[in-house]
């Protein structure tokens, strides 16, 4: 079999990665790490992880050269500095240089081909952005600000509400008229966002007739989320994962699979368990001012190698993974999939407490489910877990997000999650 442009990108990582390795030994965190000789794959792997700490600790010291002063680089406008939301732990600085971010999601948006297509038709193709106003100082206004300043060249910023459950049905109208106003060929959301202004324009038959498609990306996207996006606004969704630090590694392509964008970083799986899931560490291959070497996401995924590609998995934070009663670990994908084909729900947690008892809290989707369908998710979900006893239900009017700004479908044993109202 000939080999694929997608295997043939795959295969040229290494040799690039090899390629990156002296420019990396000059910077200041790497350089004892990377001073053996590497000189194969296997010497590679053995490099020790990095987290966020590494890339807080001493910054911008341990990326930059003394010569190379920040605030200098800041004035001449030639980086861009951005922090993550911090999802998993204090928020983390990320450097990059300018139009670094903007790049790299181009090479990831056009891994589907109907969005390639779509963005070709549209060179400067309009967005509308409604996510969490806590995420990082590139993708949403922290306080309010005017309806110009949340337009940043083609991309103007919806939303400046941290839960959506609470907006004012003028706060929701507002956005609503904004999205028809700017009449953009893609929405870029957080699910949960825009599930609830989903709902608002499916309750007042509101339609957009520019939108062609919707990126959701930001936090893990649910089969209940999917489904009212789809159903309101009858135009593909489609999941873009990355994050701050590492820019976007998966593209959704017209299969379903999530596609990796192999000129932006290189992928690995590690503690591997026995349903072939483990933790994504990632190597970039592009951001040359802050590289990230054998980082730790915290993200859980699959790798499936097919003869044609490579594809993942994404099965959600690993700290948000859940315990059955024989101690596997049970993921945030894994308790979704329960939620297949059950209507009526907008949003759920499923909270996991020491004991091991689970209670399932949702916001309703119009009526919410019946007493059927309700009973058909737990019964699902008690197989998944092996719980003993049942699962509490609880129907609550909103539920709250971390202090990232973003929400959990999954809240394990130890977990300070949200609560409901």
């Amino acid at each position: 079999m000939a080999a694929t442009p997608e295997l043939t990108a795959e295969a040229a990582q290494w040799p690039r990665l090899a390629g990156l390795i002296p420019q990396w030994r000059q910077i200041p965190l790497y350089r004892a790490r990377l001073s053996p000789p590497i000189i194969s794959p296997g010497d590679f792997f053995r490099l020790p992880f990095v987290t966020k700490h590494e890339l807080r600790e001493n910054f911008p010291g341990n990326f930059l050269a003394p010569e190379n002063n920040l605030e200098t680089l800041l004035e001449q406008g030639v980086v861009e500095l951005e922090y993550t939301s911090g999802t998993s732990d204090e928020r983390t600085p990320v450097l990059f240089r300018r139009g670094w971010w903007d790049e790299q999601e181009r090479r990831a948006l056009r891994l589907n081909d109907f969005v390639a297509r779509v963005l070709a038709e549209n060179p400067a193709a309009r967005r509308a952005t409604l996510t969490s106003p806590v995420c990082n100082g590139r993708a949403c206004p922290t306080v309010w600000v005017s309806r110009e300043q949340r337009i940043i060249g083609p991309t103007f910023y919806l939303n400046i509400a941290r839960i959506p459950f609470t907006l004012a049905e003028t706060e929701l109208a507002r956005m609503a008229q904004e999205i028809s106003d700017w009449s953009p060929p893609l929405l870029d959301v957080d699910p949960v966002h825009a599930v609830w202004l989903a709902l608002y324009c499916e309750r007042h038959g509101i339609r957009f007739p520019s939108l062609r498609f919707i990126l959701s990306s930001y936090e893990f996207v649910s089969v209940v989320h999917r489904r009212i996006l789809q159903r309101v606004f009858g135009v593909p969704v489609l999941n873009l994962y990355g994050s701050t630090e590492a820019g976007h590694l998966l593209m959704q392509d017209e299969r379903g699979d999530m596609k990796p964008s192999t000129e932006t970083a290189f992928m690995e799986l590690v503690d591997v368990d026995a349903d072939s899931v483990g933790e994504l560490v990632v190597t970039s291959l592009s951001n040359d001012l802050m590289p990230l070497v054998r980082y730790r996401t915290g993200d859980l995924m699959e790798r499936h190698e097919e003869p044609y590609a490579t594809h993942y998995v994404i099965h959600g934070r690993a700290r948000d993974a859940l315990r059955a009663a024989d101690g596997r670990r049970v993921t945030t994908l894994e308790v979704d999939r329960c939620f297949e084909n059950v209507a009526g729900i907008a949003h759920y947690e499923l909270r996991q407490p020491a004991d091991g008892s689970c209670t399932l809290r949702f916001v309703p989707d119009g009526r919410g489910p019946d007493a059927g369908e309700l009973a058909t998710v737990t019964a699902k979900l008690k197989s998944l877990l092996q719980t003993y006893g049942g699962i509490k239900t609880e129907c609550v009017s909103f539920l709250v997000p971390t202090h990232s700004g973003k929400f959990r479908l999954t809240a394990p044993l130890n977990s300070t999650a949200a609560v409901a109202a």
